[in-house]
């Protein structure tokens, strides 16, 4: 997920939140973070599905036009 980030640079991210956001603060916002992350990959999955449907239903009208343009074309 994040391919340039090393341990030493984890290390160090977790000290200054360490410090900006305090030992009992630091669960909850990990927590509230995982449930952003969370959320955005739900509604991703579900935009996505829901671009395969519409994609699947133009390709349907494709098909009956095309069917269409040939019987009137013979």
């Amino acid at each position: 997920m994040f391919p340039n980030l090393g341990m030493s640079e984890l290390i160090l991210i977790l000290v200054i939140a360490l410090v900006v956001f305090g030992p009992r603060k630091l669960p909850e916002v990990g927590k509230s973070l995982g449930k952003t992350i969370n959320e955005f990959r739900r509604a991703s999955l579900s935009s996505i599905s829901e671009l395969d449907s519409v994609t699947e239903g133009i390709k349907e009208d494709v098909k009956q036009v095309t069917k269409i343009v040939q019987e009137e074309s013979k």
